[in-house]
């Protein structure tokens, strides 16, 4: 059995009814599938673009797993969110060159900008606030990466130009 966990986030369009009529599909399908638990936590939070408590609980029963072990696993990996994701996931590096080149007054921008905190998301659901450790580069720093852009040599003044980019044709508030 081939496991394909490439689910587009459907949950603006659909009810909660259908989101988990859907998840009791897919745990049906893995049902009896040695090591499920992690493809089918991945696939709901393709499903509801984060993991519902009501979710996490379908899951345990629907795969014989105690509520503690799913959301151990769910707490475990950083992959999953049990809070609402924005469409656009931004990531500040924090790894020691772009430490020393800016990075924390870049995240303090962000944040300040965005009126977030990491871990979450602006109100309209356009961005979710994270940092990571390192990109990979170090001689271009400081780096952020929006989805899978990475933009080096990122200054606070040019955020806004840069979040316009991810924005449907309006800006992110300035100060």
């Amino acid at each position: 059995m081939s496991i394909n966990v490439q689910h587009q986030c459907t949950c603006e369009t659909a009810s909660e009814e259908e989101l988990m009529g859907r998840l009791e599909q897919v745990i049906a399908e893995y049902r009896d599938v040695p090591g499920a638990l992690i493809p089918v936590l991945q696939i709901a939070q393709g499903i509801f673009g984060y993991l519902p408590e009501c979710a996490l609980k379908q899951i345990a029963v629907g795969l014989n797993k105690s509520y503690s072990e799913v959301a151990g696993v769910v707490g475990f990996y950083s992959f999953f969110s049990t809070q609402p994701r924005g469409r656009h996931l931004i990531r500040v590096c924090l790894g020691t060159a772009c430490y020393v080149r800016g990075g924390k007054q870049l995240l303090d921008a962000l944040k300040q900008r965005l009126g977030i905190d990491v871990g979450q998301t602006t109100p309209d659901r356009n961005f979710t606030l994270d940092v990571a450790r390192c990109f990979g580069a170090c001689g271009l720093a400081p780096a952020l990466m929006i989805d899978d852009d990475v933009h080096q040599r990122v200054k606070p003044a040019r955020l806004q130009a840069i979040l316009d980019q991810y924005t449907d044709g309006s800006t992110v508030p300035t100060e």
